[in-house]
């Protein structure tokens, strides 16, 4: 009886330290091989249509797009993929909005090295993992709900206006964002007024002010 084929995992972080540090623990196991990996959420994204990953490990503040954004988009694109989020931030948003994602794990970076191997495989095997902290997160948020009698807030931005949101923030111009996301500068623009109405926000410090509490870019 042949032994089964190591799990094939794609590898995304901005941190190249990091993640030769996150590979070594990979393959590091008989089980686990790191096929690819990717400097940011749109190499991620490619990377996985390009090569046949059983599972994304992606950080979430990674630039040009996060690993939430790339989480939403693998999971429209290649509903057979497993993904999980790798993060420094013990945070109760990000933590919700990667299950709305579509991931099915959330690991922090800080003990890695603990849980990122039992992560992997129960992802693979289709079992949510959830970091400690995050089952007294996800209780609460439960009580909160039945107490209120209705669901989580939606997000306040589309996904696009998000994707702006974030470049904007990381001081590109409108024309450099059209020329990234293949639309005009004028399109860019109506979003950026778009952004600055929902927000409540004046101008782009704020807009950058809101795109760091969002964990879009980093501090």
């Amino acid at each position: 009886m042949s032994a089964r084929p190591p799990i094939r995992v794609l590898l995304a972080d901005d941190h190249t330290l990091v993640r030769r540090g996150v590979r070594l623990i990979l393959d590091g196991e008989p089980d686990l091989t790191v096929v690819a990996e990717a400097g940011d959420g749109a190499e991620a994204v490619a990377a996985a249509r390009a090569t046949e990953a059983d599972l994304a490990v992606l950080d979430v503040a990674m630039p040009r797009m996060t690993g939430l954004q790339a989480a939403r988009e693998l999971s429209r694109r290649l509903p057979g993929l497993r993904i999980l989020i790798l993060t420094m931030y013990d945070n109760e948003q990000y933590f919700f909005e990667a299950l709305k994602a579509g991931a099915c794990g959330y690991v922090l970076k800080s003990v890695a090295d603990r849980d990122l191997v039992e992560a992997c495989r129960a992802a693979v095997r289709d079992e949510p993992f959830i970091y400690p902290g995050a089952e007294r997160a996800l209780v609460r948020s439960y009580l909160d709900r039945m107490d209120r009698g209705g669901d989580l807030p939606e997000r306040p931005i589309t996904e696009r206006e998000e994707e702006i949101l974030k470049l904007v923030a990381e001081g590109h111009t409108s024309k450099e964002i059209g020329e990234l996301l293949f639309i005009s500068a004028k399109t860019v623009e109506r979003h950026r007024a778009n952004l600055l109405q929902k927000l409540g926000v004046r101008d782009r410090l704020e807009l950058t002010r809101y795109a760091i509490r969002a964990g879009l870019i980093e501090p």
